[in-house]
């Protein structure tokens, strides 16, 4: 892994792809041992989950569903303040058993509108499992059942992380380097 450049920013490695499915199958085992005869459903949270959901559900040896939804918050580096809901959730979740699969929380501002949302649905069980989490970044009171990596609040890139569209298909994960 070596410096990389996206756009007008340069961004240093910070996880190894190796890092990464190690966390992906540590958390996979929590959930096949708590979930073993529940059938639980996955919601993942889309653009950025869908590397972490992909490959936790390669570890997954327990029955499982998933559907996708489209939550967006940043633009560029810089979150907008406003969670916008481009794909809504078509599945019932009335006594189901709830899995929310993220790629980062930080602020917690978009599972703090979204959590209300599915609630009302009354699920039978509702947890989040998030590769990053940001805990200096939070501000909403959100408990996170399953986490990959605590994080600094620093602006994140690779495997399912962006900068304005691009980086995604980067399967390690990059640091922004701060202009002097």
């Amino acid at each position: 892994m070596s410096v990389i450049q996206l756009h007008d920013k340069k961004f240093t490695p910070y996880l190894t792809a190796s890092q990464i499915d190690i966390e992906i199958k540590r958390i996979a085992a929590e959930i096949n041992e708590s979930y073993k005869d529940k059938k639980p459903l996955f919601i993942a949270i889309l653009n950025g989950s869908f590397m972490f959901a992909s490959d936790l559900f390669k570890e997954l040896t327990i029955d499982v569903e998933i559907c996708f939804i489209k939550l967006a918050s940043y633009k560029g580096t810089k979150s907008t303040g406003q969670v916008i809901t481009s794909i809504g959730l078509d599945a019932t979740l009335k006594d189901r058993h709830v899995v929310v699969i993220e790629d980062i929380v930080d602020t917690g501002k978009t599972m703090n509108e979204f959590l209300p949302q599915l609630k009302n649905q009354s699920p039978a069980s509702l947890k989040i499992a998030t590769l990053l989490h940001k805990p200096d970044a939070l501000i909403y009171p959100i408990h996170l059942d399953y986490i990959g990596f605590n994080v600094p609040n620093k602006f994140l890139l690779g495997f399912g992380l962006d900068y304005d569209g691009f980086g995604r298909n980067l399967k390690e994960i990059y640091q922004l380097i701060e202009a002097e």
